[in-house]
C-alpha cells in the first residue's frame, strides 16, 4: 500500500511536468491544484491535514502525530513528505526533532485556485473566495459574544480560561467551557488557585461538550481548545460559524513532585491563560474583519498577536 501511495504521487507529478512542457507555464496553477488533490486523495494524507489544521498554529512532532491517528512511522514519513512536497503542510526542524503544521497560505492558495480559476467566476460557486462580503468576512458585529472553552476533562485548564473572561470582561462576553470527557468533579488545586486569586467558584462545574451541542445551545461566536487532546478529536461543525483557535496549554494535573511543585503547573497554566485572555479581550473585534481576527487569534496562541 506505502509503495503503490508513492507510485501514485510520483506518476501525477511526472504526467504535470510533462503537461507543462506541452502547454506551457500558464498550466502551473492547475497542474499544481492537481497534484494537492492527488495528495488529499488517500485517506489517510487528509487524516494528517485535517489534525494540522485543527493543531495550528502548533508545530507537531511526528512521532505524536503517528501516535495519535495510529500510523506506522515509516509510512507517516512517507505520507508526511509528500504532503510537504506538495505545499500542504510545513516541516521545520527544533532540535533533533522535526515538526510539522498546517501550511495555511498553500491551503489556502488551493482553495483560491479551485473556486477562482475552475468555476470561471461563478458568483454562485466562487462566493467564498471572490466575494467574502456575502459569506460573512466582514468584520464581527459589536455585541456581547458567546465564547466556549474546550478541553478535555473539563476540570482545570478551560475552568480556569471561563472564569478569568467572566471576570475580565463578563459584560461583553458570556462564557462557557466543557470537556470532550469531562470529569465527575473540579480538581481541588484548580479551585484552591481560583480562590486564591479572589475568583468566584460557585458556580463551577464539570460539563460535556455535547450540553452545547443540542437545539437550545447558544450559538457561539468564538471556541478556543485549550489541550492538545481535546484539538486532536474531530468534531462535526458548530452551527454559526464561530472563530474558532487553538491555545495549547500544558496540563497541569499531569504535574508531579511536591505539591508546591504541582502548585507551580496550575499558577503556569493560569497565568498562561489570563494572558492570552487580556490579548484577546483587548482586540477590536468589530473593526477586524474574519481574515485578520483568525490571524490575531492564531497569533495569542503564539505570543505574536498583531492588533
Amino acid at each position: 500500500m506505502q509503495a503503490t501511495g508513492r507510485m501514485v504521487g510520483r506518476s501525477v507529478a511526472k504526467a504535470s511536468l510533462e503537461r507543462v512542457k506541452y502547454f506551457g507555464t500558464s498550466r502551473i496553477m492547475e497542474i499544481s491544484l492537481t497534484c494537492r488533490f492527488a495528495a488529499l486523495s488517500h485517506p489517510a494524507r487528509l487524516d494528517v491535514v485535517q489534525l494540522l489544521i485543527r493543531r495550528y498554529p502548533d508545530k507537531v512532532p511526528a512521532g505524536e502525530i503517528a501516535e495519535i491517528l495510529g500510523l506506522k512511522p515509516n509510512t507517516l514519513s512517507t505520507y508526511l513528505a509528500d504532503l510537504v512536497q506538495t505545499g500542504l503542510i510545513t516541516r521545520t526542524r527544533q532540535g533533533t526533532s522535526l515538526r510539522y503544521a498546517a501550511d495555511m497560505a498553500g491551503l489556502r492558495d488551493m482553495t483560491d485556485t479551485l473556486l477562482r480559476n475552475c468555476c470561471r467566476g461563478r458568483a454562485d460557486l466562487c462566493a467564498p473566495v471572490a466575494f467574502p462580503d456575502l459569506t460573512g468576512d466582514r468584520s464581527m458585529p459589536d455585541r456581547r459574544y458567546h465564547v466556549l472553552f474546550i478541553c478535555t476533562g473539563n476540570s482545570a485548564r478551560s475552568i480556569f480560561a471561563e472564569t478569568i473572561l467572566r471576570d475580565i470582561e463578563g459584560d461583553r462576553f458570556e462564557v462557557f467551557s466543557a470537556g470532550t470527557s469531562p470529569q465527575s468533579a473540579l480538581n481541588p488545586m484548580a479551585v484552591e488557585m481560583l480562590r486564591a486569586k479572589g475568583h468566584d467558584t460557585s458556580g463551577l462545574r464539570a460539563k460535556n461538550v455535547t450540553e452545547f451541542q443540542g437545539e437550545d445551545a447558544p450559538e457561539f461566536d468564538f471556541i478556543f481548545t485549550v489541550c492538545d487532546r481535546a484539538a486532536n478529536e474531530a468534531c462535526p461543525p458548530w452551527p454559526g460559524q464561530p472563530m474558532s483557535a487553538h491555545w495549547s496549554t500544558p496540563d497541569p494535573v499531569k504535574a508531579t513532585g511536591t505539591e508546591a511543585e504541582r502548585m507551580l503547573a496550575f499558577q503556569h497554566a493560569y497565568g498562561m491563560l489570563r494572558n492570552r485572555i487580556a490579548a484577546f479581550t483587548a482586540l477590536p473585534l468589530h473593526t477586524l474583519d474574519r481574515i485578520s481576527l483568525q490571524h490575531a487569534l492564531d497569533g495569542i496562541a503564539t505570543g505574536e498577536t498583531a492588533q
